[in-house]
């Protein structure tokens, strides 16, 4: 190969180069995710859930920000449980979502695929009670698709909500939580 062809070889390389990320986005947003909770206490087992997850993971920054909005959770035992639930403990008309922003700590190749435990560190609120947290949270990356699962426990006292004398055998003061959502890369 001569010398001129080699020159316009990499001209074309270096022009192409930038084009090759374009259209493409450090931001994934969720496009499926699914909340689970249970209240196992001595006298009820309450199980509800919700799909209406919304989040945004930051590739590049390694932020995240997920939002959930309260009343969508459908599932419990009957109808009247879940009016307690939204009015007298999570008060959803006051306080009508639940956040967890910030950051993930480990180092983390997105562009790679394969499994890895991180710790997502931020603030959780709930009941217009934020907290600081670290939540253990299992990524699985494959094909521009990024799932989340994680378990984690919510304590009510932690987010000022209280639990009624006549129910406390029926409502733990200690909810378990287990997410699962489905990123894809944002569309621009």
């Amino acid at each position: 190969m001569n010398r001129s062809a080699i020159l316009r070889i990499l001209s074309c390389l270096m022009l192409c180069l930038p084009l090759a990320g374009y259209g493409q986005t450090d931001i994934y947003e969720v496009k499926a995710g699914e909340i689970h909770f249970f209240s196992e206490a001595p006298k009820e087992l309450i199980s509800a859930s919700s799909k209406k997850l919304k989040g945004f993971l930051d590739l590049r920054h390694k932020t995240f920000a997920f939002k959930l909005d309260i009343s969508s959770f459908v599932g419990f035992n009957n109808p009247l449980q879940r009016g307690h639930f939204n009015e007298n403990y999570m008060e959803s008309n006051v306080y009508p979502a639940a956040t967890f922003k910030g950051k993930i700590i480990e180092d983390v190749d997105f562009e790679k695929e394969g499994s890895a435990e991180v710790r997502a560190k931020g603030k959780l609120m709930i009941h217009g009670v934020e907290q600081e947290r670290i939540i253990k949270v299992q990524l699985t990356v494959k094909k521009a698709r990024i799932l989340a699962k994680s378990d984690f426990a919510v304590l009510l006292t932690d987010h000022n909500i209280k639990i009624p004398r006549v129910v406390n055998d029926k409502l733990s003061p200690e909810i378990k939580v287990a997410v699962e959502a489905i990123l894809q890369p944002q569309v621009k």
